[in-house]
């Protein structure tokens, strides 16, 4: 497993040790196991307490430090020949993040993969690979408006990309086909994930920075019927770890998302305005274009407000493009659906306001032995 670090992947990580009794390998990018056992600490503690984590290190998890840029991951001979004969099936959640960063893109979207892909081909030819999964994105659909895309429909190649980061994982998902004719894949595309359905804490805060600094203002530039496809990451991880996990997936592609049950901006504002007595926002569509701007001109600056709407200037088209992504296929094989962003975007605004964005991290205890040997 690639990206359990990560904010999805820590969460598919915890899911598949405690819902599905797995065994991990897990590549993480640090100077020696120590430091890699920190991280992964640091990264899993919103999931397990201390004393869980610390079993399942010792037994279940087998930690590579490493980097996934590097060829073979900058691993040792051994500790790479290791990794090739005990994995059975490739879950590769990690990925640069960064859609203004064509470099950042470049080298860990695409060539990391490579080496991922790489290191599957080995892994078949001696002793055969169950399955590769790849946590992509919704965005490889590219610049739309207006529509609900299927799976199949997604990706069209002269379509425009909205950014580095889908660019990326577009060709991502065309490698991994292209690569492994043989081995059974699996590719997952959520759409926004924000906040989990089950609890109000989260250690990812971009998004919800800018969704807080929307959540403020008295007026919003989109259309109050517009709809925004936002998932719960839990529902997502249920999604990737149980299909992986499964013999025989139904299909080889499937959206995580909100799908047709997207709720609309009116819809989300007025859930927050009630559990917040106030006034919900007026909407304004005609101001879309000069509050773009703005944002564009207010995302140089150095300040909170200048950092805030750098976040928001990101995520801007995700916001405008009223478009929703068929989950059909995955609400079908699970039998549920994803939890209305509505009903727990109150609780996580609260608690993004009282830590300011911060997650109350807990550092190694020191009856552990005051290290993470």
């Amino acid at each position: 497993m690639t990206g359990s670090t990560g904010y999805i992947g820590a969460h598919v990580a915890a899911n598949l040790l405690d819902q599905h009794g797995a065994s991990l390998n897990v590549l993480v990018r640090a100077r020696d196991p120590q430091d890699a056992a920190l991280r992964l600490w640091w990264a899993w503690q919103l999931h397990l307490d201390f004393p869980r984590f610390y079993e399942y290190l010792q037994t279940r998890v087998r930690v590579f430090p490493g980097d996934l840029t590097a060829p073979q991951f900058g691993l040792s001979r051994d500790d790479y020949d290791r990794l090739i004969h005990t994995t059975d099936s490739v879950l590769h959640c990690a990925a640069s993040l960064n859609r203004k960063s064509e470099k950042s893109c470049l080298n860990v979207n695409l060539r990391g993969t490579l080496e991922v892909l790489l290191l599957a081909q080995k892994s078949h030819y001696y002793h055969g690979l169950r399955r590769f999964s790849l946590v992509s994105t919704v965005a490889v659909a590219g610049k739309r408006q207006d529509e609900v895309v299927t799976e199949d429909r997604a990706i069209e190649w002269d379509r425009s990309d909205y950014d580095p980061y889908a660019r990326t994982k577009k060709f991502c998902e065309h490698m991994t086909r292209q690569l492994l004719p043989e081995v059974p894949i699996t590719i997952f595309r959520p759409s926004i994930v924000l906040g989990d359905s089950r609890y109000p804490q989260t250690t990812q805060f971009d998004m919800v920075r800018a969704f807080v600094f929307l959540a403020d203002l008295p007026a919003l530039p989109f259309r109050s019927k517009d709809k925004i496809d936002i998932v719960n990451v839990d529902f997502v991880a249920d999604a990737i770890a149980a299909l992986h996990q499964k013999e025989n997936p139904q299909y080889d592609t499937y959206h995580l998302s909100s799908g047709a049950d997207s709720q609309t901006f009116r819809q989300v504002t007025s859930a927050l305005a009630a559990a917040q007595n106030k006034r919900g926002p007026i909407f304004l569509h005609f101001l879309e274009k000069p509050f773009t701007t703005a944002v564009n001109l207010l995302s140089n600056r150095k300040s909170d407000l200048g950092y805030g709407t750098s976040l928001l200037r990101v995520f801007m088209p995700y916001l405008t493009w009223n478009t929703v992504f068929d989950n059909s296929r995955v609400t079908t094989e699970l039998g549920r659906k994803p939890v209305p962003f509505s009903q727990y975007s109150y609780p996580l605004l609260q608690f993004s306001r009282e830590t300011n964005f911060t997650y109350p991290y807990q550092g190694w205890p020191a009856k552990a032995g005051g290290s993470a040997a």
